[in-house]
């Protein structure tokens, strides 16, 4: 290998911090700190997600724009740290940031990653050599800040983003495709299912509906969850006394991102909450947990109403969209539908992580700050992408088996439900098993038993107005 004049790598640069020197490789931008933390932190291969060195770098330009305002930074420097700070949010710089997540539990490493980063690419941008710290990392571009603040700001702005761009567009979407086929399936009457069993008859559409909801009441809580996070630790510096920093900063920093991002941060009513937990993660958390269960409600529900086609239930048929065996040809299954349960497992699992990192509070800061941001922004994202493609490839496609859903209900010896109120419970019960011992029908037993006259049978049995409210009443079972 070649080397220079001492023992230092060619393709290294020394420099310090308040530890000692250390090598770092000579073309990159991040600094001593960070090299620290590579080599301490060798843990595995996942790094902070884009969206938070994204909000990382909106924090950091809004910070030197502020901060120049308030005359605490020059002109140079901050205009710098401003073209600097856009590159890290455009993605251009995003090889710079090489560190674990399982690392310092507040942050910190990715704090100073994002802060070397910075520094020196400005200090290239004033003809400066990388490493000369002629825009500091510490003294310029965290100017006003701590790792203690920053980074749960980070999280959360990152979090709610994300929120606003990816996941309430793709729950809307699904939302849509399956108000239409709650619509286009109105018309449609079928059998109801209670523990696996028959039921009195429902239409196909009332069960989309219900579908519908469920994802229209996880917007709700996707927008629940943003306001939860709209307040953030920025300004309360250390551990949330603000000290070293300027009153006016927070309050300022916030406007100009909620400007950029579309969203409504602003700074928290108290910075002692803000920063020694992180309850509104925890909360955000389980609002997409929520949506998660919702996501395996409907999903499974579709496997069972299109199995099959032959010998399940059948009543739906599914969009083909692969093979699905290696030795049974011709055999296609609900992969789109299988997919999305295993996303909502993988959510459920990060609530999880999620909650057990909020009760990593102790005393004045929170130490699970990394993985608890990994975790909450894989679940925005899982949800989001598996959403469009559940409603795109799945939902969209789905077609009634409107001969199926009709002869299953003539079959069901629930249909004895809607003559109790006539007859009585347990005359409509007997019924039922003279008619499944029979192989017959309700409406062929009750008719054979003459319990009421053909007209009122025919009234009775009709499984339309089974699916409305109304009619007599009576015990309409479980």
């Amino acid at each position: 290998m070649k080397k220079s004049s001492g023992t230092q790598p060619a393709h290294t640069r020394i420099e310090r911090d308040t530890m000692g020197e250390l090598a770092v490789p000579s073309d990159a931008y991040y600094g001593v700190q960070t090299a620290r933390a590579i080599e301490n932190f060798p843990i595995s291969s996942l790094r902070m997600p884009r969206s938070v060195i994204r909000a990382m770098g909106l924090i950091k330009r809004a910070a030197a724009s502020v901060n120049q305002s308030l005359g605490l930074l020059d002109k140079k420097p901050a205009d710098a740290i401003k073209v600097a700070a856009t590159e890290v949010i455009e993605g251009k710089l995003d090889a710079e940031f090489p560190v674990d997540i399982f690392q310092t539990g507040s942050g910190t490493s990715t704090n100073m990653n994002t802060n070397e980063v910075i520094s020196n690419r400005a200090t290239e941008l004033l003809g400066g050599l990388r490493g000369s710290k002629l825009v500091h990392p510490n003294d310029h571009v965290n100017l006003g800040q701590s790792s203690n603040d920053v980074i749960p700001t980070a999280i959360h702005i990152a979090a709610g983003e994300l929120m606003q761009q990816e996941l309430i567009p793709a729950l809307t979407r699904l939302h849509k495709a399956l108000d239409r086929k709650a619509k286009e399936f109105d018309k449609i009457v079928k059998i109801g299912r209670t523990h696996l069993q028959d039921a009195t008859p429902v239409r196909l559409g009332q069960e989309f509906g219900g579908y519908a909801r469920q994802i229209e009441l996880g917007i709700q809580r996707v927008k629940r969850a943003q306001e939860a996070l709209s307040e953030v630790a920025l300004g309360g510096t250390a551990v949330g006394t603000g000290l070293n920093c300027h009153p006016k900063f927070s309050p300022k920093v916030m406007a100009i991102i909620s400007k950029e991002t579309g969203c409504t941060f602003k700074e928290a009513k108290n910075h002692f909450e803000a920063q020694s937990a992180q309850d509104s993660l925890v909360e955000a958390s389980g609002e997409l947990r929520t949506i998660a269960v919702s996501l395996m409600k409907i999903a499974n529900d579709v496997r069972w109403l299109g199995s099959g086609p032959r010998c399940g239930l059948g009543e739906i048929n599914l969009p083909e969209t692969q093979p699905g065996s290696s030795i049974m040809p011709g055999k296609v299954n609900p992969v789109i539908a299988e997919s999305v349960t295993m996303v909502c497992a993988q959510v459920i699992g990060n609530d999880v992580t999620v909650t057990i990192g909020g009760q990593a509070a102790n005393f004045e800061l929170i130490v699970m700050l990394p993985v608890m941001a990994y975790n909450l922004l894989q679940s925005i994202e899982l949800l989001a992408s598996v959403s469009n493609n559940f409603a795109i490839k799945c939902i969209d496609g789905i077609k009634a088996n409107e001969e199926r859903c009709k002869s299953l209900i003539e079959e069901s010896l629930a249909m004895c439900t809607a003559l109790a109120p006539e007859i009585g419970y347990e005359a409509a019960a007997k019924l039922a098993k003279d008619a499944y011992k029979s192989g017959k029908t309700v409406r062929e037993v009750a008719k054979e038993q003459k319990v009421l006259s053909d007209k009122r049978l025919t009234q009775l049995l009709d499984p339309w107005r089974m699916t409305m409210p109304g009619g007599p009443v009576g015990s309409a079972g479980g």
